[in-house]
């Protein structure tokens, strides 16, 4: 979120060194709140969307994750409102994790208000959630679906919303919440202000700011200079069926204090995940389609520390904003560069040292090659002496020799070809063609399928 008194000085890329959250404008109680949480200068885009938002402005901001966003949109709302002014903020995030991160976030920031922030998202039932919002909460943090349950059962008002948030906006627009991000906005008639904060700036996001935003202002970081500086990047050249044999030499030999393994599947991230257990490897899964119960519990020992291991999919992996990740590992290479950026991101939160591993195999070149493009850095080659890879599987060899054999007949047959003498007209084959003469084209004139027969 913010900087750590004595970080490295390598954190002046991100933080505000000449500046404190005093000179921002904040007011005593949320400034007690950040330095008992042991901060001391702000981020660039908190630096320079606090003064915005405390001004009542509407804002478009792209910044990439780690620099503080949640803190640089919740600190003005925590000031701008007051115990009377229940249902005053809504932030809408792309998933459950988010959302209860957020809330606990805005909690810590708002400890010293009387100001109540209640999470809604689907998972858990309805009727534990219920009774948070009959207490008319100033803050909800939630995700879009269940924040359209509540609002058509009548519990949840927008006519009362003063600010209204839309955290990770291009994610949520990627995993299809379009039309209800337009009918939540769209149902907010009173005059408020909104605040969109995105990684990345689509066109579909700017006609979203010019429909419902008023004058906004933009706000843009590159990425260059935020997470990927404080984070170490190396990579690895392996075989697909040596990941998991790469994945505990790394886990046993480097031993990181809390490690997240980055995986595109479900499937992957639980298989793996078995897969390390079975190797007396304590880790965790967390994903999508896992009872959201479980998912809590994971989350809970992931911020307690009893966690070190947790293997996630890049979706559920959203709301993991957890400064003591140690180590990420890309254990796929994802196709889309962004989502490593996102991923590396989860390390090197707070102005904190990182460490990100990536596996790439063989055919994965060109998917590294991006990677290093979007984050305009060098990814460095790493290698270790003692591990020995596994054999190769037999249907893989079996498939090579195949491949082989395929390209050598293809070889044979362009030789064949380009040693062959040329055919012009005048070639001559007395054996096989009358007169001697070898057709070189097809003929001028052909019947095209008008002969007659008796056929009716």
């Amino acid at each position: 979120m913010t900087q750590p008194v004595g970080a490295d000085q390598s954190a002046n890329e991100i933080f505000e060194t000449d500046q404190t959250f005093e000179q921002l404008g904040l007011s005593p109680p949320l400034l007690r709140a950040i330095e008992e949480m042991g901060f001391e200068h702000p981020t660039h885009v908190q630096a320079q969307l606090i003064p915005l938002a405390l001004k009542g402005r509407d804002i478009l901001g792209q910044s990439k994750t780690g620099t503080g966003k949640t803190a640089a949109f919740g600190l003005p709302i925590l000031q701008s409102l007051t115990e009377e002014d229940a249902f005053g903020a809504l932030i809408l995030c792309p998933v459950r994790e988010l959302a209860i991160q957020v809330a606990h976030e805005l909690r810590n920031l708002g400890r010293h208000t009387n100001l109540k922030v209640v999470p809604v998202y689907g998972g858990q039932r309805m009727t534990v959630q219920i009774p948070k919002l009959k207490k008319n909460p100033q803050i909800i943090v939630g995700t879009p679906g269940r924040v359209m349950d509540f609002h058509r059962r009548g519990i949840l008002p927008y006519d009362q919303v003063k600010f209204a948030v839309l955290d990770e906006v291009d994610r949520m627009l990627d995993i299809g919440f379009r039309d209800d991000i337009r009918r939540i906005l769209g149902g907010m008639r009173q005059k408020h202000h909104t605040i969109l904060v995105s990684a990345t700036i689509m066109p579909e996001i700017e006609r979203l700011a010019g429909q419902y935003l008023d004058k906004p202002e933009f706000l843009t970081l590159e990425a260059s200079s935020l997470t990927v500086s404080q984070v170490e990047q190396h990579y690895f050249s392996i075989e697909r069926w040596d990941k998991n044999r790469l994945l505990v030499h790394l886990l046993k030999h480097e031993e990181p204090e809390l490690t997240l393994v980055f995986c595109r599947t479900k499937q992957t991230v639980d298989a793996l995940t078995d897969f390390l257990n079975r190797k007396k490897i304590e880790a965790h899964a967390i994903h999508g389609d896992l009872h959201q119960g479980k998912r809590n519990r994971v989350m809970a020992k992931l911020r307690s520390g009893e966690l070190s291991v947790l293997v996630a999919s890049d979706l559920a992996a959203r709301g993991l904003d957890v400064d003591d990740i140690s180590h990420v590992i890309n254990y796929d290479l994802p196709e889309d560069p962004e989502i490593y950026v996102h991923r590396i991101g989860r390390t090197a939160r707070a102005g904190r040292k990182g460490v990100a591993w990536t596996f790439v195999t063989p055919e994965q070149g060109h998917l590294l090659t991006n990677v290093e493009k979007v984050a305009n850095i060098q990814i460095d080659r790493s290698d270790y002496e003692d591990f020995e890879p596994g054999p190769v599987p037999q249907a893989v060899r079996i498939e090579r020799e195949r491949a082989s054999e395929r390209e050598a007949a293809a070889r044979v047959t362009q030789s064949r070809e380009t040693t062959a003498p040329p055919t012009t007209k005048e070639s001559k084959d007395d054996d096989r063609f009358p007169g001697g003469i070898v057709p070189t084209s097809m003929p001028s004139k052909r019947m095209g399928g008008r002969l007659r027969t008796r056929r009716r």
